[in-house]
């Protein structure tokens, strides 16, 4: 497996790492079994968040007790949606009981809707360097979700990793980003390498990810889908003809506007699940399953028709999507799809 080199930062791991958001939904002894096994079979790196419920305390609970020498073999990247420095402090210290360690080798401010820089007025940047004085935190990093921001982040010289979304579905514009990290020693994080479970076939994610710069964090929930990324370490998916092909087919198919599943749109007035709901159509056919078309979902789809057009979804969306279109679109097409039962 090729190693990369994130940025500035000199972590060096193998580019196949660890997205421990989906482990929030598994019990805590599975939880631990999976990040060990991870860590037996080669991955490195291992990103969390304390949005992302209990995953900090069952990554700590896997790693917080191992001693050295394997903490320093172990890199922990978390992150905070704080935007006072008062919440700021206390979720870093949150973070680090968690996670039972002293340190975290890269805390990254989560999701953020600006640039924060120093002397900025919001006391932000100000926290993560007193925090990295005091030994806390090793790297400062930052999380993004739209191009311009990130574009911004890029350029400033400020953070020492960048993690945006980035997957074979990406536009000219997300390369160029990686490119103009790469330029600026800035280590890219990648996540949503799977589109937020829109692309199904592993290996050709992989191969995609392997062409570039980038240190994919692979969300893992299932021991099946841990054994499939670890066994990438013994033979790397070359970027195939067929593979290839089926990549141009996803995105003549998938680009565009989709959902990308990732909730923050939410919650919806009327009580839409937005993230589901707004990407049903393509979930039915690249992840076909009888599950879709239950009561419980044919119920939870019905509820488009509440819409209200209020805006706020379109707001909080961070890839602008037009959501009530797009939620009228999918509903038009699920109830052709029970007239048809076509799966």
């Amino acid at each position: 497996m090729k190693t990369i080199t994130l940025g500035s930062t000199g972590i060096t791991v193998p580019q196949n790492a660890f997205g421990a958001l989906p482990v929030q939904r598994v019990n805590m002894d599975t939880a631990v079994q999976m990040l060990r096994k991870a860590y037996d079979g080669g991955m490195r790196f291992f990103d969390t968040a304390r949005a992302y419920s209990d995953s900090e305390e069952k990554m700590g609970e896997a790693f917080g007790k191992w001693n050295s020498p394997k903490r320093d073999q172990i890199f922990i990247a978390t992150k905070s949606t704080a935007e006072t420095p008062e919440k700021l402090r206390a979720d870093l210290e949150t973070s680090l009981r968690n996670l039972k360690t002293d340190y975290i080798d890269i805390y990254q401010l989560h999701c953020v809707k600006q640039c924060y820089r120093p002397g900025d007025g919001t006391g932000l940047y100000e926290v993560l360097q007193e925090a990295k004085a005091q030994g806390k935190i090793r790297h400062i990093g930052i999380t993004a979700h739209k191009i311009g921001i990130a574009e911004e982040i890029a350029e400033s010289g400020l953070y020492e990793t960048l993690q945006f979304p980035f997957s074979y579905l990406a536009t000219e514009r997300d390369i160029a980003l990686v490119e103009k990290c790469q330029k600026n020693n800035v280590g890219f994080i990648a996540m949503k390498g799977l589109s937020g479970g829109l692309l199904t076939n592993s290996r050709a994610c992989m191969a995609f990810m392997l062409q570039y710069p980038v240190l994919p964090i692979w969300g893992i929930q299932k021991e099946s889908e841990l054994d499939e990324w670890l066994s990438y370490f013994d033979a790397e998916p070359e970027m195939t003809p067929e593979l290839d092909a089926l990549i141009k087919k996803d995105r003549a198919e998938l680009l565009g506007d989709f959902c990308r599943g990732c909730g923050y749109c939410s919650p919806c007035s009327v009580g839409i699940v937005i993230n589901q709901c707004a990407r049903m159509s393509q979930m039915i056919r690249r992840a076909p399953s009888e599950n879709w078309l239950t009561m419980q979902w044919q119920e939870e789809m019905m509820k488009i028709e509440r819409c209200t057009e209020c805006g706020a979804c379109m707001k909080r969306c961070p890839y602008e999507l037009k959501i009530p279109s797009l939620l009228k679109k999918n509903l038009a097409d699920y109830k052709e799809i029970l007239a048809g039962k076509i799966i």
